[in-house]
């Protein structure tokens, strides 16, 4: 690599070896590796927004989604519960309501939900 004049080499360490760089490469990689990241984290957020039905869960293989609709309601009464209580944004917890309300019976969760209000729920939040 030869030196251009006003440029600086940065020395790092790669797998065991030393890899001179201009810091201006060094630079440029860092702030593409960044948007990519930025880029993956936009494209989960679009995939989040145009969610219309419940992605396959491997811990629900069979046919009956009864245990996978409770299951994701009781994540997502969980998951606000923990995130209210450490005053954070409970906007994560979307993506359980989202996939509960595409499984679940509505007049099940209107159930759930007065049983909650009662203090006669079954499960555990």
């Amino acid at each position: 690599m030869q030196q251009h004049p006003g440029m600086l080499l940065a020395e790092l360490p790669f797998r065991g070896h030393h890899i001179k760089r201009t810091v201006e490469g060094y630079l440029r990689d860092v702030i593409s590796y960044s948007l990519l990241n930025l880029k993956m984290a936009e494209a989960m957020q679009e995939k989040i927004k145009n969610y219309r039905t419940a992605p396959f869960d491997a811990r629900f293989p069979n046919t009956n989604q009864t245990r996978n609709c409770f299951q994701n309601y009781l994540d997502f009464h969980r998951c606000n519960k923990a995130l209210s209580e450490k005053g954070q944004d409970v906007a994560p917890c979307d993506w359980y309501q989202r996939v509960y309300k595409s499984l679940c019976p509505m007049s099940w969760v209107s159930k759930w939900d007065e049983q909650i209000e009662s203090g006669s729920f079954p499960g555990k939040i």
